[in-house]
């Protein structure tokens, strides 16, 4: 069959592809991720390409603007490649592949033998791990006596009875892979050996049998499997150590940018598969750069965490995902058991363990057991809440008397998807927005570049100094006000927020009403669920002592704005508490600790879950919360102040 040849720009990678597929898939193929958050459905507009050279067949599409197509400008899911072809890749279109640099992770989480700090993560001392309280995976070194006439026990039982003297263990398990190796390595190591250790209830397992002491060469890694970023930990086991953090952005985005689009994408031929492999390459990239930066021997290392919404564990375990979005809304596993490092894909030791953070329900999952861990709400005297305001919109309430959880579908308005000039929390984002009176703009970017586009805080802070000088209607709708910012764009009104010539992708970054419609479902679906999981509870926004404001916001996140628009509650700012990333926190805790690994099973045994779309009154709280802050001003006495 005759095959085409499609060359990318800058990139001047080329392919040969299939005379059937479209410009997307062979972008794929070729490794390199274009911005489809649709999945391909050609509904988001956001994989636009240019066509240098050759022919396609492009499907219609209103997507595009008459000087779009006069520019030979073509969404790369609606078209079809019909020679070899020469395609420019705008900076727009592409989706960050490299590791962010912006990592916000807790610096005073309470209870846990970890800290950490945004951005540099020192290599800081933990607490002793005693022997009641071992990591998921240790090490012991044991100095055997060996045989002679009088004492002819077998080489494992002699090694068995050794670990069992010293650990009190019911009993001890080892695998035929190594008991087949044992007899010429305790010979080899005259009879002194370290065992790597796991637990599996009140016995043991021998994962790993070395010669020597090998105790002080023990790692793990955690990681965070979040919907929009992957965050990945290496830990110093032996030394409780933080050696260094990385994060990716999933690159399972190029099939939808939630959830739901990639439990869609996942029942298509080879779906699931494409999904697997894009989110475990990330993980192994991860594993890879830590490992080269810290020089670490991927042999010493032996256990790692996974924590992420239910979804995302159900793609990186290859398990169909489709339940999870149809009634009851059943996940296959929630309490997924240890598994070998080669059933999962990762590239570590071979007989390294693999351990899941427990989640709760289908939309609320380890990354929120995770999260209530690493914040101990679950041991609070006062009532306290957990908001992590991403995609899924998790909020969880409780305290050391009862625990209970929900998730709104908020949409990837906050994640930089779903409006015009969005963009994640990358290099170039507008972080931080403010006007003057005479309607001045001042901004911040990330990592101080030139504007590539605006990120959840960015937005967050344009919509609350619209709100303070006038600029918007509380329903979100501009003023018919003479400002030099404001023009019509095919019957729609936008604020450009920074001309093309000021900017790294040539083009005005703006802000349209439909951006700040989504925005306002976003944020009314957030403070609604929190509303309802309140009065389910029979409690009042008053009643709260502390509010913890996790993800990947940070310190970037203004309250009084966020309370200005309404997605957080008007309550004083003192109540409110940065924590990061709690759910990489906690994994982290978890690898360092089987006790805090069982406290994670307890808090998710004991989280009740509350389904929204069965709650008569969460579509009242929702509508009533799509204006600007509120339909009900009385919940939000400063504003206006």
């Amino acid at each position: 069959m005759e095959k085409f040849k499609v060359t990318f720009l800058p990139d001047q990678k080329t392919i040969e592809v299939e005379p059937d597929y479209t410009i997307l898939q062979a972008a794929l193929s070729a490794g390199i991720s274009l911005n489809a958050t649709c999945g391909g459905d050609g509904v988001c507009g956001r994989c636009k390409v240019i066509l240098r050279k050759g022919k396609v067949v492009s499907r219609p599409t209103a997507l595009l603007t008459p000087e779009e197509k006069k520019q030979a400008v073509y969404l790369a899911c609606q078209t079809v490649i019909a020679s070899d072809i020469e395609v420019e890749i705008p900076l727009e279109t592409r989706l960050d592949e490299g590791f962010i640099e912006k990592i916000v992770l807790p610096s005073q989480l309470k209870g846990l033998p970890l800290e950490a700090e945004e951005i540099v993560l020192p290599q800081r001392q933990l607490p002793e791990v005693s022997l009641e309280d071992r990591p998921l995976v240790w090490k012991l070194y044991l100095k055997l006596n060996p045989p002679d006439k009088n004492n002819t026990t077998a080489d494992v039982e002699r090694l068995i009875n050794a670990t069992r003297k010293i650990t009190n263990s019911n009993s001890v398990q080892i695998s035929l892979q190594n008991i087949r190796g044992i007899a010429s390595l305790l010979r080899d190591a005259q009879w002194q050996v370290t065992l790597g250790l796991t637990s599996c209830g009140q016995n043991l397992e021998i994962l790993n049998i070395e010669p020597k002491d090998t105790t002080q060469r023990n790692f793990g890694f955690v990681f965070d499997i979040g919907t929009t970023t992957i965050t990945g930990q290496l830990i110093d086991i032996a030394k409780k150590q933080v050696l260094g953090t990385k994060a990716v952005y999933n690159r399972q985005a190029v099939f939808g940018a939630d959830v739901i689009s990639r439990i869609i994408f996942a029942e298509k031929n080879d779906g699931l598969e494409k999904l697997y492999e894009a989110v475990v390459s990330c993980l192994n990239d991860i594993i890879r750069q830590l490992a080269v930066e810290h020089k670490i021997d991927l042999n010493d290392v032996f256990s790692a965490v996974c924590t992420g919404n239910t979804t995302m564990i159900h793609l990186l375990l290859r398990i169909n995902p489709y339940y999870i979005r149809r009634q009851p809304y059943v996940p296959t596993v929630q309490f997924v058991p240890p598994l070998r490092v080669t059933e999962v894909g990762l590239r570590l030791n071979p007989r390294a363990m693999v351990f899941f953070v427990p989640g709760i329900s289908s939309y609320v999952g380890g990354d929120v057991t995770s999260g209530v861990l690493a914040t101990a709400l679950d041991k609070q005297d006062t009532l306290g809440l957990l908001i992590d305001v991403g995609t899924n919109g998790e909020v969880a309430l409780g305290n050391k008397d009862f625990l209970i959880a929900t998730s709104a579908s908020a949409g990837p308005a906050f994640e930089g998807s779903g409006v015009r000039s969005g963009m994640h929390s990358s290099q170039g984002a507008i972080q931080r927005f403010c006007l003057n009176r005479n309607a001045q703009i001042y901004f911040d970017t990330i990592g101080n570049t030139l504007p590539r586009g605006i990120c959840g805080s960015g937005y967050i802070d344009v919509l609350a100094e619209f709100l303070r000088w006038g600029i918007i209607e509380r329903d979100g709708r501009f003023k018919l006000l003479c400002n030099p910012h404001i023009r019509d764009n095919n019957g729609e009104k936008e604020y450009v927020i920074v001309s093309s010539d000021k900017t790294a992708v040539e083009k005005d970054i703006v802000i349209c009403e439909s951006d700040i419609e989504n925005i306002k479902r976003a944020k009314a679906a957030i403070y609604a669920a929190t509303s309802i999981l309140l009065k389910k509870m029979s409690f009042s926004f008053k009643d709260l002592k502390k509010i913890f404001i996790a993800g990947g916001f940070g310190t970037s996140l203004d309250i009084r704005n966020a309370i200005t628009i309404g997605l957080l509650p008007d309550l004083p700012v003192e109540v409110f508490e940065f924590v990061g990333n709690t759910a990489i926190a906690g994994a982290s805790a978890m690898l360092l600790s089987q006790r805090q690994f069982e406290r994670a099973k307890r808090i998710a045994e004991n989280m009740a879950y509350l389904e929204l779309s069965d709650e008569p009154i969460y579509m009242d709280e929702y509508m009533a919360a799509l204006f600007f802050p509120h339909t009900d001003l009385e919940r939000f006495p400063s504003f206006g102040h």
